[in-house]
């Protein structure tokens, strides 16, 4: 591409042009699943990160409310990345670049050590204050149910299953806290044996259960000393069975029906066994 700016609008290239005025694009770190881009960057001998969305999406402004309300026990630990510049309207941001490889796919991922460290600092979010919700338990079925009317390949007698299951499901008050969306390994940088967290598009107020669900799905079935070392790291399990489940069950429909929606087909499968394991155990 002759222009590497040329994903982003005008407004956003007018706005990253003025907070970093002779920048150059270093490379594009996007996953390109998305209307999102992630950029590093360079100016005046500084290295950033920019993120962008497009029409489609709001990541940009959920991280904006995350910097300026939720991150500064991490980044007062060089955790997670300082906030240079943003625009929620214009849903672009700028951080400092943060050093460090991806914990996705690395030697760092095997090491249960990694994850005492991701419980611990999921744990310092977490801490933060929150409050009671009374509506989450009915937004959240709300969701889910919407997406199963929504296009997916998960089959019919699945679906009614589903559809009946999550009906019937309680909507009473839950403690919210400060989460990540998607805490996992994906998301998680290691640099000289030091864990950190990049990543807020998807931070909100939710249970805190719900920052364990990729790993669950995931790495603590891979490797239980995974599991074992994440509790140690945040100090106990905040998973109660009945809640857990239902938090399980959304998880899965929302993947399965995501995934078919932007065409990622090992995805998509993941999501499927995920609903054919957390039926599962409700017959067991």
């Amino acid at each position: 591409m002759s222009d590497p700016l040329a994903v982003l609008s005008e407004v956003q290239r007018d706005l990253l042009t003025a907070w970093l005025p002779g920048l150059r694009v270093v490379r594009d770190l996007g996953w390109g699943l998305v209307d999102s881009s992630v950029l590093e960057v360079e100016a005046g001998g500084d290295r950033y990160v920019v993120k962008a969305d497009g029409d489609a999406n709001n990541h940009v402004p959920r991280e904006l409310v995350a910097h300026a309300r939720w991150l500064g026990p991490w980044v007062a630990e060089g955790r997670a990345p300082r906030l240079v510049a943003g625009d929620a309207e214009a849903k672009i941001l700028v951080t400092a670049y943060l050093e460090g490889e991806l914990v996705l796919g690395s030697p760092a991922q095997d090491d249960p050590g990694t994850f005492r460290q991701a419980g611990r600092l999921l744990a310092l979010l977490h801490a933060q204050p929150g409050h009671v919700d009374a509506t989450y338990e009915a937004v959240e079925d709300a969701k889910v149910l919407r997406n199963l009317t929504k296009p997916h390949r998960i089959d019919a007698a699945m679906h009614a299953r589903l559809e009946a299951t999550i009906s019937a499901w309680p909507t009473g008050p839950v403690a919210v806290v400060p989460t990540h969306g998607d805490w996992q390994p994906r998301n998680w940088l290691v640099h000289e044996g030091r864990v950190a967290a990049i990543d807020l598009g998807r931070a909100a107020l939710r249970p805190a259960m719900t920052d364990w669900l990729r790993l669950a799905s995931r790495d603590f079935r891979w490797d239980p000393a995974r599991e074992r070392a994440f509790v140690e790291g945040y100090g106990g399990d905040p998973r109660e069975p009945e809640a857990w489940w239902r938090e399980r069950v959304r998880e899965a429909v929302n993947t399965a029906v995501w995934a078919y929606a932007v065409g990622d087909e090992p995805f998509e499968a993941e999501g499927h066994a995920m609903i054919a394991r957390v039926l599962g155990a409700a017959d067991d």
